[in-house]
């Protein structure tokens, strides 16, 4: 019997019919986590906390706020500020340009001997008049180092690992037995265990759903127009039974969804889990708000001092037709 098991072998292993074993990089990252989580429960014994402070539930709110200023508040900054140029310095630049844009395209029609009817010829205009003003703001967008992609995308791709991380710190730090059973937190009678109430998940999609709707508060006087526009142009095209989509809205639609998906997946996390998402998104919450602030302010200085420049430039022109 074991003879032909052995037998069996070499043909088992020549057909790669073999068990699977745990590689390296598991190890690795196991070890990490346990590794982490050792340091987290170790880290909130040794804090000098107040008796009336719990402690775990108290190392976990700090090392998320410590964190996410160490790692994520510096990634959203830079964004706010290729935000503020793309909005402040491509846009106004590319506004300046559309005449002369305008232009080239009827000098290329009429050099091209285009011939149709007139409604065909706006339509050939607005679309080559389209393609280059598409082209030119991506010229801009690379000239002034603030092209869309990376500023959207480069924020939340350097909070997810943090994310990840301590999520599943705590989740290896929540696995009985725990220390963290021993501890209640608000509605939460253990930090290993899910909250009962529902209160810490329905918060944390509150909250989320709060960081989306809230994006409009700040917003600047040229944003509201630009997009009074572009609301008048979509609604134009639609009407001709043309589909239009907008990106601006999807995205906003998903962020929704996500807020009440956040709820469902924290329902049924460790409450320790529920504590970190909530304090992270109350976190995330506060700095868009001051984010959008000083974006909202940074903006309107602009503006003013660019209007000040115009009306003194306009003076000495006026005082000369008086003379």
């Amino acid at each position: 019997m074991f003879a032909r098991s052995t037998s069996l072998r070499p043909v088992a292993y020549a057909f790669g019919i073999h068990r699977a074993h745990p590689t390296r990089s598991r190890k690795f990252t196991s070890s990490a986590i346990q590794t982490l989580t050792d340091g987290f429960l170790d880290l909130a014994i040794a804090l000098p906390y107040p008796p009336s402070l719990p402690p775990y539930s108290t190392t976990i709110i700090i090392i998320t706020a410590v964190s996410r200023l160490i790692f994520t508040v510096p990634f959203s900054v830079w964004a706010k500020n290729r935000q503020w140029k793309a909005e402040n310095v491509v846009m106004p630049e590319l506004q300046q340009g559309m005449p002369e844009l305008h232009n080239r395209v009827i000098a290329d029609m009429k050099k091209d001997g285009y011939r149709g009817e007139l409604e065909d010829a706006r339509k050939e205009r607005n679309k080559r008049l389209k393609l280059l003003a598409d082209a030119r703001k991506k010229e801009l967008f690379v000239r002034h180092g603030c092209t869309p992609i990376p500023t959207m995308l480069i924020p939340p791709l350097t909070q997810l690992p943090l994310f990840v991380g301590f999520s599943m710190v705590l989740n290896r730090a929540s696995q009985p037995p725990t220390v963290l059973d021993s501890e209640s937190f608000l509605t939460l009678t253990s930090l290993s265990h899910s909250d009962p109430t529902l209160t810490l998940p329905i918060v944390v999609g509150l909250i989320t759903l709060a960081n989306v709707e809230t994006t409009r508060w700040f917003v600047s006087a040229a944003a509201t127009q630009r997009q009074a526009k572009v609301d008048e142009w979509t609604a134009a095209r639609r009407a001709k039974g043309e589909m239009v989509l907008e990106p601006g809205k999807i995205v906003q639609s998903s962020l929704r969804f996500l807020s009440v998906a956040r709820i469902l997946i924290a329902a049924v996390v460790p409450g320790s889990i529920q504590v970190y998402w909530a304090a992270s998104a109350a976190f995330g919450l506060v700095q868009s708000w001051i984010l959008d602030w000083w974006h909202f302010r940074r903006s309107r200085s602009h503006t003013q001092s660019l209007s000040r420049e115009d009306d003194a430039n306009s003076r000495p022109s006026s005082t000369r037709r008086s003379i």
